[in-house]
């Protein structure tokens, strides 16, 4: 994630802020701009930008920045949507009578956005199923317990739908799944990493010439999806799964493979851009180790060579983990990449990369 200057006084600020704490400016991310700008009022809803970027057009707040207070995305003025690209997506939204659903949200949104970052940086279409049938949606929505398991909501996608339980919003109930289904790195920004990878695999893959490539690296699609959930959950994964998958669920099926190695490749982008934007180095004070090495200068969402980013990951990592020990943590980063994993990361960072060069702008 990049790190923001406040364009009215310099103030360090970052991604979901709302407010300068140096000069009190209302802060707005400007997504056509991947920019996080200090506004002024300029009348009747509107708002300017301040600094370099006064002379620029007038904006107004999304809806839900300026009445819920769960977003800090600007629109355009010259838009007639009421609501930002990220929150154009939503298509059903938890029952804000629950005073607690609001926290939750509020939670969901903040990663919701992150995601459309990444998805915004790599320019992939985002687009909104209101405006296309082929687009984006999401549902947040919560288990009725009355209903029993009928009334249980199963996080998944289907035709471009997402849907999200809000109660992977709740600390409590996410560490007591994240022990009960052994998965280290569950979290909210990876439910939308994985479940965005289904969406892009039936935009970029399906039906596309990627699709043998596809099946060479990642398997036939073709297998049953439901028995192979099923024999995963009752049988558990391969014993051999650390050999070829980034996750013991990758091995379930490949369109979880794929949604996985998807996933662990935004997770790659977003921390490396932050190493990045934090002037991060490693250089360990061992001779001859240049493999440890962190040298970074240029954005990783435009490093063109999936190898490149390999070499800079690998030694960050490293250096993460054995901060993590030194706190008295697990590792921050458990996991192993087998040369296996590698060339699945580099075929979604081909056809991620190839397929943005073609594609018209969202």
């Amino acid at each position: 994630m990049k790190l923001f200057a406040c364009s009215c006084c310099g103030q360090l600020v970052y991604f979901e802020n709302t407010h300068c704490t140096r000069c009190g400016s209302l802060l707005g991310f400007v997504p056509e701009s991947l920019e996080l700008l200090a506004f002024a009022p300029a009348g009747e809803g509107l708002w300017k930008p301040l600094g370099r970027y006064q002379d620029t057009e007038l904006y107004h707040q999304c809806n839900n920045f300026a009445h819920q207070g769960v977003c800090n995305w600007m629109v355009p003025a010259r838009e007639e949507h009421q609501f930002c690209v990220a929150c154009r997506l939503n298509r059903t939204i938890p029952n804000l009578d629950k005073p607690r659903n609001h926290i939750f949200w509020g939670q969901l949104e903040a990663q919701k956005r992150r995601l459309v970052y990444s998805l915004l940086q790599l320019g992939l279409p985002v687009i909104s199923q209101q405006q296309d049938s082929a687009g984006l949606a999401f549902d947040f929505l919560e288990d009725i317990p009355e209903f029993n398991e009928m009334g249980r909501v199963m996080t998944g996608h289907a035709n471009g739908l997402i849907t999200l339980n809000i109660a992977e919003a709740d600390p409590v109930v996410r560490e007591q799944r994240r022990n009960d289904m052994a998965e280290p790195y569950r979290s909210l920004l990876g439910h939308f990493r994985h479940e965005s990878g289904h969406y892009y695999w039936d935009r970029l893959v399906r039906a596309t010439p990627w699709l043998e490539d596809f099946r060479q690296q990642f398997g036939d699609e073709r297998r049953d999806y439901a028995a192979a959930l099923q024999y995963h959950y009752e049988q558990g994964p391969i014993s051999d799964w650390p050999d070829y998958y980034v996750t013991a669920y990758a091995s379930s099926h490949p369109w979880e493979d794929w949604a996985e190695t998807w996933a662990h490749y935004l997770n790659l982008l977003d921390t490396l851009e932050t190493a990045w934007q934090f002037g991060l180095r490693i250089h360990p004070l061992i001779p001859d180790t240049p493999e440890m090495d962190l040298k970074q200068s240029v954005n990783p969402y435009r490093i063109t060579r999936m190898d490149d980013l390999i070499e800079k990951w690998l030694p960050l990592t490293y250096a993460l983990n054995s901060l993590s020990s030194s706190m008295g943590h697990s590792p921050l980063y458990p996991f192993v990449l087998p040369p296996a994993t590698i060339n699945k990361l580099r075929l979604v960072h081909r056809i991620i990369h190839e397929s943005t060069d073609s594609m018209p702008a969202s």
